[in-house]
């Protein structure tokens, strides 16, 4: 996702400019991964755009894989990010809706796709975490092949 903060401890009223990351807590937990040496890919779709190629290039930059991101839709998944201070606690609104990987048809068949292509993925890939509460409903996991310990799918 793209991660819009206020700069400092500022409220989101008193902003006039956001600093501009990627991130979100699957992409976070892969690049900590990363920086220990395990070998991790992410699986998830992004557009094909500018802003899509910046975050495949992002999560390159801290060594995990992106073999097995796609691209398609119209946008990425954005979250606005308020930075706490003292008592006051941080604030997260998130924009996550006709994000690329929240439009994708047939979602199951394609990650079970993406997971069996003729790459083999590493054996070390995250287990599957949900983004949005909206996929976590659905409720379904697939079998994992041999290869996969652990397995990322992002944004939904």
């Amino acid at each position: 996702m793209l991660r819009l903060s206020t700069p400092g401890n500022l409220r989101f009223s008193q902003a006039t400019e956001f600093t501009a990351t990627y991130g979100g807590g699957e992409a976070n937990v892969a690049v900590s991964l990363a920086n220990y040496n395990v070998p991790v890919d992410f699986v998830t779709r992004i557009p094909d755009n500018d802003i899509g190629r910046a975050c495949k290039m992002d999560l390159k930059k801290y060594g995990v894989g992106t073999d097995k991101i796609i691209t398609g839709g119209e946008r990425l998944g954005i979250y606005f990010l308020e930075t706490g201070a003292v008592s006051r606690g941080s604030k997260v609104i998130y924009d996550r809706a006709h994000s690329s990987i929240s439009e994708i048809k047939n979602g199951k068949t394609t990650i079970l796709r993406l997971m069996k292509t003729g790459h083999r993925l590493s054996t070390n890939i995250l287990k599957l975490i949900f983004a949005t509460s909206s996929f976590q409903k659905k409720c379904w996991a697939p079998k994992l092949p041999a290869n996969i310990t652990w397995l990322f799918i992002y944004g939904w």
